[in-house]
């Protein structure tokens, strides 16, 4: 493994151990009995893929209580990480949990254009830190020069705690383009410290596209740890069935794949069997090592424990599937005997396909293969397997991030077993029943780009004479002094609503980096400057940066974004690989009010 590599995920483990696991003493409940032992349960390697816990709106209301725990699972040894570590990391897994009063764990919230998202949060996450944030931050600052206090939200919002700690939480609900304010989808200065309540009451707006997005935490700092440690969580716009007739009927699976560390942290060179982190699929782990024993990486020859799912031979279905890792693209297949099957594409990252505005019904894309970011979603059609056939397996390829990035190897996910015994998935989508609104953002095709910017990616070293140092990870706009992120840097981007923008998004790193922005999608236009033809291109909210390899042209994608909606005030752009996110590669831009001056 390079040296880059080796010393990233040497500060990822005593990083995570030293500013996550050290800082949260155990479980504590707030205002209520103790929880179970385990309040973050999860499966064993092999076992059968199951749907998570559903809940439904009522009368245009989604009413959720959520808890937030965290807690330690030592059945994941993890004593033999190659380095010295503090004991909580020694321990096992951190794991981190939204949960109901009843024990339901990160439930799939369903809800339908125009409905309200109504959650309150109350963190039961300890408040016993080992050292105390060096980070207070004065959120009772008028909107300034020198602070990047809210657009629009006054000093009294409640949404103004007043610290940050690690014990910090909230909800991102990502995709989703909704208002960017207290109580809705703000994540700067939305903090719901140890022992506290809040309330959120999302409004889901009625142009919103139906179909897969998804909520976890998004505290800077923190982000990385509390979404590999599995608080995340899938949401589904209804109505998909309206712009695409063909699901209409077909039993559906919701798919969360989460990652996590490999136990015993094996150091994987580049191109090995070995993968930088384990996977799970509905928190069953497809383990890389004879669980639960440490992995190790002279004996490792990619002897993966895939999970299990049983279909009805032939059976259609319609597959809802979220990359919800940090750190792992999937490039996802279905082989039967060894042969790739068609997967019928309906939406991805939310979107109906070739559905510009949601007037029309929805053409699908047949591909075998399909490649998710970490934070991207594929919704697509499968049919199963047939008794005769031996081998049925849902695998993700190799993946290449570059020189200086982890090792994503082949592995299965996992098998089909095709019996005519197999429970059916709980969930059937309903039949045709309206015609959709218009979608949003359904004419940015055809816009005229008000502003045109580049944001570049790159990477140094905090020492250039210590090669196995810690890295800092910079999203720049061209011209702009690289500064890493902090929760009180000054906006770097400032617009106005209702502009439209073209962002070249540059890759100076010799590794993958995946652009996001938050509370907005964007179009697809180019890759490396060619033009992404129009029957091609896509609204998405995650989009990869391919890495350097040091000597060609710097990769580039061009997207366009919209600005012309509701949503005003400070949003954050940022790389969804979240370890990157949380060490500087993040920004802000500020979103002013069309009629202020």
């Amino acid at each position: 493994m390079n040296r880059k590599a080796v010393s990233d995920l040497l500060l990822r483990v005593v990083w995570g151990a030293i500013v996550l696991w050290a800082f949260f003493g155990g479980v504590l409940a707030v205002g209520q009995a103790a929880p179970l032992a385990n309040p973050c349960p999860r499966f064993q390697p092999g076992s059968e893929v199951t749907q998570g816990p559903d809940l439904f709106s009522h009368d245009g209301v989604l009413n959720v209580d959520l808890n937030y725990y965290t807690t330690v699972d030592t059945t994941i040894p993890l004593d033999s990480a190659p380095m010295p570590v503090p004991p909580p990391l020694a321990t096992g897994l951190q794991q981190f949990c939204f949960t109901t009063p009843d024990g339901k764990e990160q439930p799939t919230l369903h809800v339908w254009p125009g409905d309200h998202l109504v959650i309150h949060v109350r963190n039961n996450a300890s408040s016993s830190l080992a050292f105390e944030a060096d980070q207070t931050i004065d959120y009772n600052q008028a909107p300034g020069e020198n602070n990047t206090a809210m657009v629009g939200i006054a000093p009294d919002s409640p949404c103004l705690a007043a610290n940050l700690t690690p014990a910090s939480t909230n909800i991102y609900f990502h995709g989703l383009n909704i208002a960017n304010k207290c109580g809705q989808n703000d994540v700067l200065r939305t903090i719901i410290n140890s022992g506290q309540r809040f309330t959120y009451d999302v409004e889901i707006p009625d142009n919103t596209p139906p179909g897969l997005y998804w909520y976890h935490p998004h505290v800077h700092g923190t982000t990385d740890g509390t979404n590999q440690g599995g608080a995340s969580g899938a949401l589904i716009v209804e109505g998909i069935q309206n712009i695409q007739p063909a699901v209409a009927g077909l039993r559906e699976q919701t798919l969360v794949f989460r990652d996590q560390p490999v136990p015993g942290g094996p150091f994987p060179l580049i191109g090995s069997e070995v993968p930088s982190w384990d996977l799970t699929v509905n928190y069953v782990t497809i383990s890389s090592c004879q669980f639960p024993q440490p992995c190790d990486p002279t004996q490792f020859i990619g002897d993966f424990k895939p999970a299990l799912m049983q279909m009805k031979p032939g059976e259609k279905q319609f597959w809802r599937v979220l990359d919800a890792t940090n750190h792992i693209p999937l490039h996802l297949q279905l082989l039967y005997d060894g042969v790739p099957q068609p997967l019928q594409i309906v939406a991805l990252d939310g979107v109906p396909v070739n559905s510009d505005d949601g007037t029309e019904e929805g053409r699908i894309v047949t591909r075998t293969d399909i490649l998710l970011e970490p934070s991207a979603r594929a919704e697509f059609i499968v049919k199963g397997p047939s008794e005769s056939v031996k081998n049925a397996v849902f695998q993700t390829l190799r993946v290449s991030t570059g020189p200086g990035g982890d090792n994503h190897p082949q592995r299965p996910l996992f098998t089909i077993q095709a019996s005519d015994d197999a429970p059916e998935p709980p969930l059937t989508i309903p039949r045709v029943s309206e015609v959709p609104d218009p979608q949003t953002f359904g004419d940015l095709a055809d816009a005229k780009p008000t502003k045109t910017r580049k944001l570049i990616f790159s990477e140094v070293l905090q020492d250039p004479n210590n090669p196995l140092g810690p890295t800092n990870f910079f999203l720049t706009p061209e011209g702009a002094t690289p500064t890493l992120f902090t929760i009180d840097n000054p906006p770097t981007i400032v617009t106005r609503q209702g502009s439209v923008e073209d962002w070249t998004i540059e890759n100076h790193a010799m590794e993958d980096h995946a652009f996001h922005l938050h509370n907005l999608h964007f179009l697809l236009l180019a890759i490396d400057g060619v033009p992404v033809p129009r029957e091609q291109q896509q609204y998405m909210d995650v989009v990869d940066s391919v890495f350097w390899d040091g000597v060609s042209a710097y990769p580039t994608v061009t997207v366009r974004l919209d600005f012309r909606g509701a949503d005003v005030g400070d949003l954050i752009y940022e790389c969804n690989y979240l370890f990157h996110a949380d060490f500087g590669m993040r920004g802000i831009i500020r979103v002013l009010p069309k009629d202020e001056n």
